[in-house]
């Protein structure tokens, strides 16, 4: 896996506004933030992304998300918060080392997350699809869904 900025954050070579920290975790601010008190989580073990990462990591992370999110309903009192993590380039991921957004909301704000609808798509035949995976060897080796 390639250096990433997070990689120096986490060796204090790059500054970071933390906001949590544990044995498995890192939560800091992002230095773009959608909204005040937007949070990124990282775990500090590496992995490019989610698919990468180690289960236990996955679990770390997911438990410090819940954690920052507490923190930021307490803080911001926000009206939602957005949980938000991306996989690959073309769902977004410009930083290879695998994060999640945790993004306070306020009714109105301008941060966008859309996607089209998909209204002709048969589910049962994509239900079917992802259970036959479980059992693939390569769950990649399907056409993709369109």
């Amino acid at each position: 896996m390639s250096e990433t900025v997070f990689d120096r954050i986490l060796r204090g070579e790059l500054p970071a506004h933390v906001v949590a920290e544990d044995a498995e975790t890192f939560a800091f601010l992002d230095i773009h933030p959608a909204a005040p008190g937007h949070t990124l989580v990282i775990p500090k073990r590496p992995a490019r992304d989610l698919l990468d990462a180690e289960a236990d990591s996955v679990a770390a992370v997911a438990r410090m998300v819940q954690r920052v999110a507490k923190l930021l309903d307490l803080t911001f009192a926000p009206d939602g918060i957005t949980v938000l993590q991306s996989n690959r380039p073309a769902a977004g991921q410009e930083v290879f080392y695998y994060h999640v957004h945790v993004i306070p909301r306020t009714q109105g704000d301008e941060v966008s997350i859309g996607y089209r609808v998909f209204t002709e798509l048969d589910l049962a035949d994509v239900a079917q699809r992802l259970r036959d995976a479980q059992t693939a060897s390569s769950p990649r080796t399907e056409a993709p869904i369109s």
